[in-house]
């Protein structure tokens, strides 16, 4: 039996003897196992002699879904860091795109307005004035290499594993959803999000009032 593997670093296929026969379980947790890793490449083998077209369809049809998988979850790494450095550039001129410096400013800049989850990132990277530590050094200079926002993040990991562990909370369905329902948690939360605090509130009625008065500012949809 000849089994066919993808040399990336060769750039053509390259086939290897097997000594055992092929089993579609194993090679499918092994493809898993590259993702779970975090590796680069991804080895494709295709067996030239007693494979029925019915399991390569179900080989297929696997893999679409193993890989569907991974890029839904490979997209929601580093949410909160990727949205805040994009946000950032994004008001940095064309001119100072390259300028490290430039794009460190843009970055405090726009963590001074930052709130809730986005205010724990910036204060993990060093770029509000209360903030420990700082590693902006690490931010600025991979963005003005024009290195991509996500892949700033994921790099930025190595540093602090906090900074991909924030994750945007589900948003709240207005129209449907009822205050009264919510656990004090819960409602906190929301008021959190805001960057707004409930002063003097100890009863969840306290909570849910003050929500309510705040939400006209807030909550843009016509409820």
């Amino acid at each position: 039996m000849r089994v066919w593997h993808f040399d990336v670093r060769r750039g053509r296929f390259m086939h290897v003897k097997a000594a055992n026969p092929f089993n579609l379980t194993d090679f499918l947790v092994r493809v898993l196992q590259t993702f779970v890793d975090g590796r680069s490449i991804i080895e494709y083998a295709f067996i030239a002699h007693q494979i029925s077209i019915l399991r390569v369809m179900s080989f297929l049809k696997c893999s679409f879904i193993l890989l569907a998988t991974f890029l839904v979850v490979y997209g929601q790494q580093c949410e909160v860091c990727t949205k805040v450095l994009t946000d950032a550039m994004a008001t940095v001129p064309a001119a100072d795109a390259k300028n490290a410096n430039k794009i460190a400013e843009a970055v405090r800049e726009h963590c001074g307005g930052a709130k809730a989850k986005e205010h724990k990132f910036c204060f993990y990277i060093g770029a509000l004035p209360e903030s420990a530590t700082s590693i902006m050094n690490d931010v600025s200079k991979p963005l003005s290499w024009t290195m991509p926002p996500a892949k700033v993040c994921e790099k930025l990991k190595t540093k602090d594993a906090q900074i991909c562990e924030l994750k945007y909370d589900k948003e709240i369905d207005w129209k449907s959803v009822d205050l009264k329902k919510l656990r004090v948690k819960e409602l906190k939360k929301i008021l959190e999000s805001w960057g707004e605090v409930c002063k003097g509130c100890t009863e969840k009625t306290d909570f849910v009032a003050r929500i309510n008065e705040l939400k006209p500012k807030y909550v843009k949809t016509e409820l």
